[in-house]
């Protein structure tokens, strides 16, 4: 079952977004992921407010739009997916931060990543 969906935001650099989003638009940084924590980017954040998420990231390599859909059940929705032939579709993976997820792309480069928490 879907629960809901949040967009993914690529940005260029996280410190001008984290700016941005926190003091201009009045998001709270919930948390920020990094892989080597000496640098800046690339970087994966949260912000939250009233309720709404947003996913900040300044990873490269999508082109398209992404949208994160979180879910109870990453490995069912998976094997479905799979079952109907969709193609251009990632293993379901356990990341460090949590979650237990999959991306698929579409026919014009969007990316969708469903998960489930951990």
């Amino acid at each position: 079952m879907l629960k809901a969906a949040v967009p993914q935001i690529h940005v260029s650099t996280s410190a001008v977004a984290k700016q941005f989003y926190s003091d201009k638009l009045g998001f709270t940084c919930a948390n920020a992921w990094r892989p080597n924590e000496t640098k800046d980017d690339p970087c994966y954040m949260v912000f939250v407010r009233d309720g709404v998420w947003l996913q900040v990231t300044s990873y490269k390599g999508t082109l398209g739009t992404s949208v994160y859909v979180y879910g109870d059940d990453a490995n069912a929705l998976h094997a479905e997916l799979l079952a109907k032939g969709v193609q251009h579709l990632d293993p379901v993976q356990d990341q460090p931060w949590g979650m237990r997820e999959f991306a698929v792309t579409d026919p014009d480069n969007n990316t969708l990543r469903f998960g489930q928490e951990i």
